[in-house]
């Protein structure tokens, strides 16, 4: 997952993210470093804050961006 880069690329820390999603810090940076994915409910949410869609999440291009390349 691209949480990491995501996270950085918005100047979002760990704790904002965890606070904004209701989980602990501890499970945002298991996230960031690939240790876990976070669960399949808290993936729309991931998405919108870090603005980017669930398949960005995962390194996947949209359909636009591959259309563009």
């Amino acid at each position: 997952m691209k949480i990491r880069e995501l996270m950085e690329s918005r100047g979002l820390q760990g704790i904002q993210v965890a606070a904004a999603l209701n989980v602990s810090s501890n499970a945002v940076s298991k996230w960031a470093n690939g240790q876990a994915n976070p669960s399949a409910d808290k993936l729309p949410a991931l998405a919108d804050l870090l603005n980017c869609s669930i398949d960005a999440l995962y390194g996947r291009d949209s359909p636009e961006e591959r259309d563009a390349s």
